[in-house]
């Protein structure tokens, strides 16, 4: 079994001009001429619901977990109403919110009352510390809520600093909440994987293996999973920017053992989502 824990989808209406401007700024911070260095595309596939669907057989995705960023309060409630029509057992969609809305726990009880198994943040888009004080107290009422959180960790490819999500302030935030319902994206820490190993490895957080194929050295990615611990880390191909047939490879080739990839693939998605 094979459940895809960080993947995006948009309504059809907005999905490709969201893909050509997250493109342009892709090239933006990291040159015009930047590309995959392995010649895969940027955006492997449609941005939209069928898009993703059709792109998991062939990669033998049972489930895909879907991942919605509100990037302003206004847009909370809408976005929230899309990731509830979305829901079936082959897809399904967190909800979200922006740490600006000063009602975001009121927001919180009513997406565990609507049957949402959790949110997503992307703390780069939306400006704000993990460990500021409004984040802090999201992270404190879906932990009270049992919601799952998760959240971009690192610097991201496409934006400028600072890092709102570093290793060390991820740690920091931990000093406030237990942790074990949090999943930082990109192992951790994308492209600060020496933090990672510093600050995270050996908490109570959950990672995932979102986007770290082209650019994390093996035998890091490796050595993080063993010493976090393979019951922490979650399969995540953050489609369509990754095909996930290739993230799956790519684990495969660290020489995890099978119980630990089964942990990976399956296993620990299983068990956060507790039915859902």
């Amino acid at each position: 079994m094979l459940i895809d824990f960080h993947t995006h989808i948009f309504p059809e209406k907005i999905a490709a001009r969201s893909i050509d401007a997250l493109i342009a700024g892709i090239r933006r911070e990291q040159g015009e001429s930047y590309q995959n260095s392995d010649g895969s595309p940027l955006s492997f596939r449609p941005a939209t619901l069928a898009g993703l669907l059709d792109s998991m057989q062939p990669a033998q995705v049972d489930r895909s977990i879907c991942l919605p960023i509100a990037t302003k309060p206004s847009q909370t409630e809408s976005i929230n109403r899309f990731a509830e029509s979305v829901r079936s057992e082959r897809a399904l969609s967190l909800g979200t919110l922006h740490p600006a809305d000063p009602e975001a726990e009121d927001v919180l009880t009513d997406l565990a009352a609507r049957g949402f198994a959790g949110i997503k943040l992307h703390l780069q888009f939306q400006q704000y510390d993990i460990d500021s004080p409004e984040v802090i107290r999201i992270l404190q009422k879906a932990e009270q809520l049992h919601l799952i959180v998760v959240f971009h960790a690192g610097a991201d490819i496409g934006l400028p600093p600072p890092v709102y999500t570093s290793p060390q302030k991820i740690r920091h935030a931990l000093d406030y909440v237990d942790g074990s319902n949090l999943v930082a994206a990109h192992l951790g820490g994308w492209a600060q994987w020496d933090d990672v190993e510093r600050e995270l490895v050996g908490t109570n957080i959950n990672l995932d293996t979102a986007y770290i194929r082209l650019f994390i050295p093996p035998e890091q990615c490796l050595r993080i999973i063993r010493n976090h611990g393979a019951d922490k880390i979650l399969f995540g191909s953050d489609s369509p920017w990754e095909n996930p047939a290739d993230t799956l490879k790519f684990l495969q080739s660290l020489g995890l053992t099978e119980t630990e990839l089964a942990q990976i693939t399956h296993e620990n998605a299983l068990r956060l989502l507790n039915g859902k």
